[in-house]
């Protein structure tokens, strides 16, 4: 055989690879409105950059007719890429392709670029479109899952993991993608489940669609399951290509540093008067973020789970930071189970992946009631204390409002290694508001006064006056310095300068054990 019969040869190969389960099945994914494994790989990196690995796999079964069904790459597309010329490893799954079912052979592929990111120190992007399990397989496709969960347990913390559902996911093949840091999903075309709607109907009598059992939506709002959902699969995967920019390819590596135009020394005057004269008038936390980073840019994360706290991504001096803030306009920023986890998580990431840590504050409290607490409020409030007492990156808190009782502690107080503390002056900082603190300190003066109303108010005023207030803290030193609103924004960004050289160890040990 000549070279160039040879080469014949090895572009028929290529083509046939290239072309998946065939025309005919890439034209119903197209119909579905879903792209292919390839077309999304596109999308996501840099072009001209995605250098394939393994192209010619093919699955060794023989049970059930499937030695005469071998198609070249066996269900998924890996590789490596660009994205903004940064690395990365990527698994494509290809659902034209036996359903994008995982068989040994398919979780070989993907069990490899997972090493490769991990020995190479680069994050590992996965695209999932699979139809489960490859059932002919048996016991050895369900092998191949758990090669998958190990290394991304054994990943987690090493490199960042991000995770897009852009079709069905079920069975065992969820864990994978919640063991991950970052999930996207896609309205109206991926689904997460454990036990589908009809195994459901069986088990439960519960009539549930897919929508509503698993969901973009329901995970976005109800379980905390995806962190973003997206209205196609153009947006998911854009929506990762934005998410890159502000973390790192691994946890040795420092966040990026962006050149910005916006001046280190900015000063907002809007700052300083948008607390609200009632301490219990909400206001948006969110707002208050973006007139402090750079170019008010600020990538939330999770932001329809738990909204009455606000964690994400962005820039104080083109340096990357994690944002977590209480979020007044939801809840009044109280703290409950879903909050606590939510923050918990985030803090943690960032912990992992030398990400300093920014808290901005106004907190009533952990939420009351009986829900809360059969639910567990007290083990999974630990989980958000936990998290910024085991941190040590840098971390810096601003109190804004509120910050009374046991949450004054827990969000990154002075007591659990907060480097810089800050409060403006309309920051109260006391084991309750005033009105429950006077109504217990004074419960049996107010009982006796002629005029209980009169009274009351008047000790509340004494009590806001003396107590109310971020001095008391100050004079303490659990405060480092009140700053006027105006000044939020250079004085962050001198902190982040002072602490870029942080250096802070936990005792020695081989894990904490977490509240879980």
């Amino acid at each position: 055989m000549s070279i160039d019969e040879k080469l014949a040869r090895l572009r028929k190969k290529q083509d046939q690879a290239k072309l998946g389960g065939g025309p005919e099945k890439i034209a119903a994914q197209h119909a579905k409105n879903k792209l292919t494994a390839r077309e999304r790989l596109e999308l996501l990196l840099d072009p001209g950059s995605f250098e394939e690995f393994d192209m010619f796999v093919a699955h060794r079964s023989s049970d059930f007719g499937l030695d005469k069904q071998r198609v070249p790459g066996d269900g998924v597309v890996t590789g490596c890429g660009l994205i903004d010329n940064r690395i990365v490893f990527v698994f494509s799954q290809d659902f034209t392709v036996f359903g994008g079912s995982l068989s040994e052979a398919h979780a070989e592929k993907i069990c490899k670029v997972m090493k490769a990111a991990m020995k190479m120190g680069a994050p590992i992007i996965g695209l999932n479109d699979s139809g489960g399990a490859r059932i002919q397989e048996g016991v050895v496709s369900l092998g191949g899952y758990a090669d998958i969960f190990l290394l991304n347990t054994l990943a987690s913390g090493v490199v960042p993991q991000i995770s897009a559902i852009l079709g069905p996911c079920a069975g065992g093949a969820v864990y994978s993608p919640a063991i991950t840091d970052f999930v996207f999903m896609v309205r109206k075309s991926s689904y997460m489940f454990v036990t589908g709607p009809n195994v459901v109907k069986t088990v439960t009598h519960e009539d549930v669609t897919m929508e509503e059992l698993g969901g973009a939506d329901t995970h976005a709002t109800k379980s905390g399951v995806a962190h973003f959902a997206c209205d196609s699969e153009a947006e998911a995967i854009i929506g990762i290509r934005k998410l890159m920019p502000y973390i790192p390819s691994n946890n040795i590596d420092d966040p990026p540093i962006k050149e910005t135009a916006d001046p280190p020394d900015r000063c907002e005057e809007k700052l300083n008067y948008l607390i609200p004269d009632n301490p219990n008038k909400p206001y948006d936390m969110t707002e208050v973020i973006r007139l402090i980073v750079d170019e008010g840019e600020y990538l939330e994360i999770h932001q329809d789970y738990a909204p009455n706290i606000t964690v994400g991504f962005a820039r104080l001096g083109g340096r990357s930071v994690g944002i977590v803030a209480n979020q007044p306009a939801h809840l009044a920023g109280v703290l409950d189970i879903d909050s606590s986890i939510k923050g918990a998580r985030f803090i943690r990431f960032c912990d992992a992946f030398n990400i300093p840590i920014v808290t901005f504050e106004d907190v009533p409290g952990f939420l009351p009631g009986v829900a809360q607490e059969h639910g567990g409020i007290i083990k999974h409030g630990a989980k958000l204390l936990y998290a910024y007492c085991e941190a040590t990156v840098p971390k810096i808190t601003v109190i804004t409002r509120k910050a009374y009782g046991g949450a004054y502690d827990v969000m990154n107080s002075k007591h659990v290694r907060g480097d810089m503390n800050y409060a403006w002056p309309t920051a109260e900082i006391a084991v309750m508001g005033p009105k429950g603190a006077v109504e217990i300190i004074f419960k049996k003066e107010i009982e006796l006064s002629p005029d209980p109303q009169k009274m009351l108010d008047e000790k509340i005023v004494e009590y806001t006056e003396k107590f109310a207030n971020p001095y008391i803290a100050a004079e303490r030193g659990y405060i480092d310095d009140v700053i006027e609103p105006v000044q939020t924004r250079p004085r962050l960004i001198r902190a982040l300068a002072m602490l870029a050289t942080k250096r802070d160890n936990n005792p020695p040990k081989k894990h904490g054990n977490i509240p879980l």
